[in-house]
């Protein structure tokens, strides 16, 4: 009996492995049983992903490879898509999961609605409290009945806070629509504040409620009503904030509110605002939904007809697909959508690639590469942050590496993001990191040739269009675009910025910039080269173009084109910045200057310098703890920095306090003030000015009225800057290859 199971075995294996294809199919018609040729598909991701292990463990990977060959149609994932270690591919042969050519295919976090499900509102309750015209035109389907349960949780979420996943979004024909909302365009004035509530920013962890006067009546309607939120900016405009509203008081016309924000709520400038949402009544409007989780009754009102339309609600937290320790393994042509979550998460491993996918309508982050932090600190906090690394969450990571700058993220190296659109995400486009910036050991990942835009839906701010961290990591070739907050934000060491386009960006955000790095003076090295940037800031508001805030060093903006830029504090605007060379760019009709050069320990932030600078201080912390700049690599990579904390006055003044070593040369600036440079703090705050050509008129573009800002070979730059350089602006932005067609 023993001899006659062990032959049946020894033949299943045999004709396993002569029956085996070297490429597996997926299919929605597919059966898990079947062996994932072309005729008899598998019908998830999980079952070609074990047929590969099962390949593999018998076999050696053939040359060229494994390829899965994915079907037209909606792979839902209940949980995340995993691929590991076992799931590696290798140098000769990768393996590579794809669509089947022309055959488009959506690996979901979701779920659909049968939109004839649908019916019209009869509940009379409902109806009083909609419009006359909304009452006419909402529709509901109970989510119950169709087996979702799960609505998620609304919580606050911003400014130093954790990235949490979303709850349960509505997508209509693969648009994000909107959880009820007051006012529909535009927000809401902060009125007269009564009590800023604690200030989690100075210690203060009090965990009390603002309390502020409303500026509209509309508020009235809304009193007593459970789960209402202000999402807004209620002190700084560059500190978001998503805040349960604890009593809306309709006698004094005042707000409470259930928690505090971290700076305290204040009122009086432009920026201090918000919108009210998750208010049925508020309901009035195509394209705005409510649930009332009680029921599990969905209320929508359609913006085009429902019957030739589709709809998904997100329901997996976790990230869609995770690469978790693969390496030579790409993931191409897919489009990833709709999570509460991460689209994509990447992690450890090398050689990665995922080209040619559409990652959106996500929870939180595109394609985010590298750990997130959970914060371990019960409260709302700045400098007590505490927390530990985490996978397949964001968390408060920005928390994280505020405290811990040389954090390794595990993210992997010489991974690449290639020909990729991501937006409609909740928390940023895509977060790039790779490489040591303890150890100056590059990391060699890569964002190239991939439209990002639309990128925050829920976090306003901090979270960019492409953040990146780490050492020696790239982003090349990008259009980023559509955002009130930043296009590029950066942490790390020697990162190469080139041959972007980045435009329509910081519109309603203020001390901001397209792109920006800040507060670490170890954070050298990093080079912007060859970009467009243009049509961003806003001139109502403190913007930059360059912004290399407290502290930056050694960074290097080299043939840059700029036009159309609302930024009144200059292209390159530094507070007490080092070794920052702006050479060779075109700067074509700035609202104000070229450079702004400030040594802001002397001016506005005066007694902010031994804080910083003092036993304990920030940047004593960064330079001698979190990095050593008196040893290896660091003493010999970067010697300028040696004796950035060596005391000029002991106890009160340091080298570091000083803008040292900057330069502006060689640049072509066309309108503007006449001097392209403003110094702002004295003898402390140092620039060169070199070489550079002001005038009012085209000086020899190939074409001015159509924004084609090429260089005629007989412009007058030429002899008016020795030695300048043609800009290749043909080059910026994206361009056509074997994953992107076309560039519209």
């Amino acid at each position: 009996m023993k001899l006659n199971l062990m032959a049946t075995a020894m033949c299943t294996l045999f004709l396993f492995i002569k029956v085996f294809p070297q490429d597996v199919y997926v299919g929605p018609s597919g059966n898990d049983n079947n062996m994932g040729t072309k005729t008899k598909p598998v019908a998830t991701l999980e079952a070609a992903r074990n047929l590969v292990r099962q390949y593999k463990a018998i076999n050696d990977l053939p040359k060229g490879g494994i390829t899965v060959w994915i079907g037209k149609g909606q792979y839902d994932q209940t949980e995340p898509f995993i691929l590991n270690e076992n799931d590696s591919g290798s140098p000769d042969a990768p393996i590579v999961w794809r669509t089947l050519p022309n055959e488009p295919v959506s690996v979901t976090g979701g779920k659909s609605i049968p939109v004839e499900k649908f019916e019209k509102v009869t509940n009379s309750t409902i109806l009083k409290r909609l419009s006359k015209n909304a009452a006419k035109n909402v529709l509901q389907v109970n989510l119950k009945e169709l087996g979702i349960n799960d609505f998620g949780q609304i919580k606050q979420y911003g400014h130093a806070m954790s990235v949490v996943p979303a709850p349960m979004e509505v997508f209509f024909n693969n648009e994000a629509m909107d959880l009820a909302r007051y006012p529909n365009e535009g927000y809401i004035k902060i009125g007269k504040v009564l009590d800023p509530g604690s200030v989690p920013r100075n210690r203060d962890y009090s965990n009390r409620g603002g309390i502020f006067e409303y500026t509209d009546p509309r508020h009235a309607l809304w009193a007593g009503q459970k789960d209402v939120w202000f999402q807004g900016s209620f002190n700084y405009g560059y500190a978001d904030d998503n805040i349960l509203v604890e009593t809306i008081d309709t006698q004094k016309k005042q707000i409470k509110l259930a928690m505090p924000s971290l700076y305290g709520v204040a009122h009086g400038r432009d920026f201090q605002h918000y919108v009210a949402y998750n208010i049925l009544d508020e309901l009035d409007s195509p394209g705005e939904w409510y649930v009332d989780k009680k029921s599990g009754m969905l209320y929508f009102w359609p913006p085009t007809a429902i019957e030739e339309s589709s709809m998904i609600v997100s329901i997996l937290e976790d990230p869609i697909i995770s690469l978790e320790g693969a390496s030579f393994v790409t993931i191409r042509d897919l489009t990833i959508e709709v999570g509460r979550g991460i689209g994509v998460y990447m992690e450890r491993g090398t050689n990665n690639l995922i080209a040619g996918c559409t990652v959106r309508n996500v929870g939180t982050n595109g394609i985010f590469m590298g750990q997130g932090a959970e914060q371990t600190f019960p409260l709302v906090t700045h400098d007590d942050y505490e927390g530990v690394p985490v996978s397949r969450r964001i968390g408060n990571l920005q928390g994280h590496i505020y405290k811990y700058t040389a954090w390794d993220r595990n993210a992997g190296s010489n991974h690449g993001i290639l020909s990729c659109d991501v937006y409609n995400t909740g928390s940023g486009g895509i977060f790039l990191s790779g490489g040591s910036k303890r150890k100056l050991i590059p990391g060699n990942n890569y964002v190239e040739n991939s439209k990002v835009h639309d990128y925050n839906r829920r976090n306003k701010f901090l979270w960019s269009g492409i953040n990146i961290d780490g050492c020696g990591n790239r982003i090349s070739h990008c259009e980023i675009f559509n955002s009130e907050w930043q296009g590029i934000y950066v942490h790390g060491n020697e990162h190469l910025f080139e041959y972007n386009d980045i435009h329509h960006v910081t519109l309603n955000s203020d001390d901001t910039s397209p792109w920006y790095i800040g507060r670490d003076p170890s954070d050298r090295g990093n080079i912007i080269r060859y970009n467009y940037f243009h049509h961003c800031g806003n001139p109502n508001r403190m913007n930059m173009g360059i912004y290399c805030d407290d502290s930056s060093t050694d960074v290097l903006v080299f043939g840059n084109v700029f036009y159309k830029m609302n930024t009144k504090h200059g292209i390159l605007f530094t507070n007490s910045g080092w070794d920052l060379k702006m050479k060779n760019n075109i700067v074509i009709e700035p609202i104000s200057y070229t450079a702004e050069i400030s040594a802001h320990y002397y001016t506005w932030y005066s007694g902010g310098g031994p804080p910083m600078f003092g036993e304990d201080g920030l940047l004593r912390r960064r330079l001698l703890n979190n990095v050593k700049i008196t040893e290896a690599p660091y003493a010999e990579k970067y010697p300028e920095l040696l004796n950035y904390l060596n005391p000029i006055v002991d106890g009160k003044e340091w080298e570091g306090m000083r803008a040292r070593r900057n330069e502006l040369s060689g640049n072509l600036i066309i309108g503007g003030p006449e001097n392209p440079l403003h110094l702002v703090g004295g003898v402390h705050a140092q620039c060169e000015d070199i070489k550079n050509y002001r005038t009012d008129h085209d000086p020899g573009f190939v074409d001015f009225k159509n924004e084609n800002f090429n260089l005629r070979t007989d412009s007058e730059v030429f002899n008016k800057i020795p030695g300048f350089e043609a800009l290749p602006f043909d080059k910026m932005g994206l361009y056509i290859d074997e994953y992107r067609k076309s560039i519209d």
